[in-house]
């Protein structure tokens, strides 16, 4: 049998080859990102998928390319992939959630520190030749208050870490979430845009936060107020934001994403923004350290790997979960199936008739889907695999030896 095979695009950190071609699987490297045509022409026969956030796994692209199995973005966010499609197909999904969770609590800090001492602002003085030694404008962070939008694995921790500096913090989130520390929540987006000094953002890229943050939300702003995204492009309007700094309604801001990226290093990159006293702009590194690059590649490729050699789902953001250690008997039969009435049953009845005995059997469901691993001893026939893939409402059947 042919081993998998997987493509990994983006500059993917090395660990996560290493670790696929550890378990035996064929690993395509590949630098920057592909559009629609260029991935489909590179995923005939691949498995596997690894990207970051510029490539665009589409209904498309799958549909053009039945034999991916598995998906992996290698970032926090996975919008990039319409994970519905791919679920209809049968095709894991996995994306990091943790890993680089400090690297951009890190910089959210270093950015608030460096906006409100005016710290690029006197590094381009410097640099031009100018000393302007002067407390002007410059404060400390202690005592500020720091309102966080988006109250999950980032902005939680965000919030632990900016109280520990002294910072006052009040956080709004659409879903109930514990408040950390001393941190307040806020009825209100409103209430927090008036009660902040430091606005960030920290939501995530579901399609209705489009234009989630435009001139009106600015203008519920304290004036001279910081604001940062570390988020989503799409979630601010930039020519908005643009405004208020022009008119010094913003007191400073810090932007490491935008509506549109270049789609590698070295591309031109033009925004609104650009030449701005008081803004930091940074070309999407809120997780990119070494660090969290490394964790990254380690977390996702494991699961990939994973979904491979035994069928486990676990942390899936698609399909059902199940968390899977090796096979018990000779061959695992994994069936993704639509969750309707009486699949596990007819899966049973299936496997009684081909004369083929369970040793063990897992089911777990997830909104329209359903997904149930049976481990057999010998005797499973290719009659028996096809009787299997021909039941109705049958997604995806993969047999694990």
């Amino acid at each position: 049998m042919s081993p998998v095979r997987a493509l990994l695009l983006e500059n993917l950190h090395p660990q996560a080859t290493e670790n696929l071609e550890a378990a035996g699987i064929d690993v395509v490297n590949q630098a920057g990102a592909l559009d629609e045509d260029e991935l489909i022409e590179a995923l005939d026969g691949v498995e596997l998928l690894g990207i970051r956030s510029k490539t665009m796994l589409t209904e498309r692209v799958m549909e053009a390319c039945p034999s991916l199995i598995g998906v992996g973005a290698f970032s926090i966010g996975t919008n990039q992939i319409d994970l519905a499609a791919a679920a209809r197909r049968g095709i894991a999904a996995f994306n990091a959630p943790f890993s680089n969770t400090r690297s951009v609590v890190e910089m959210a800090v270093a950015e608030m520190i460096s906006l409100t001492r005016r710290l690029q602002v006197h590094n381009r003085l410097m640099h031009e030749g100018v000393w302007n030694k002067s407390a002007d404008g410059a404060h400390e962070i202690r005592s500020r208050t720091l309102g966080i939008v988006g109250y999950g694995n980032i902005g939680s921790q965000l919030s632990v870490v900016a109280e520990a500096l002294g910072m006052n913090v009040i956080f709004y989130d659409n879903a109930e979430k514990l408040a950390l520390g001393n941190a307040t929540r806020m009825p209100t987006l409103e209430s927090l845009l008036q009660a902040a000094d430091v606005v960030t953002l920290h939501v995530d890229g579901r399609a209705g936060n489009q234009g989630f943050f435009g001139r009106t939300q600015f203008e519920m702003m304290k004036p001279g107020a910081l604001f940062l995204n570390l988020s989503r492009g799409f979630i601010v309007d930039v020519d908005a934001l643009k405004e208020g700094l022009e008119s010094g309604a913003i007191g400073g801001a810090a932007i490491d994403v935008f509506p549109e990226e270049p789609k590698k290093k070295g591309d031109p990159f033009v925004s609104p923004l650009q030449n701005i006293p008081n803004v930091i702009l940074t070309p999407h590194i809120g997780g990119s350290t070494e660090e969290a690059q490394r964790d990254i590649g380690i977390f996702v490729s494991k699961r990939l790997r994973d979904y491979v050699q035994n069928g486990s789902t676990s942390l899936s953001v698609n399909l059902p979960n199940l968390q899977l250690e090796q096979p018990q008997g000779s061959h695992r039969i994994a069936h993704l199936h639509e969750n309707i009435p009486g699949v596990l049953a007819a899966v049973n009845r299936e496997l009684a008739e081909h004369n083929v005995n369970i040793d063990g059997q897992l089911l777990a469901t997830r909104g329209e889907l359903g997904y149930v691993v049976t481990d057999v001893a010998a005797g499973l026939t290719d009659d028996a695999v096809a009787a299997l893939g021909a039941m109705p409402g049958t997604v995806r059947l993969r047999v694990l030896s």
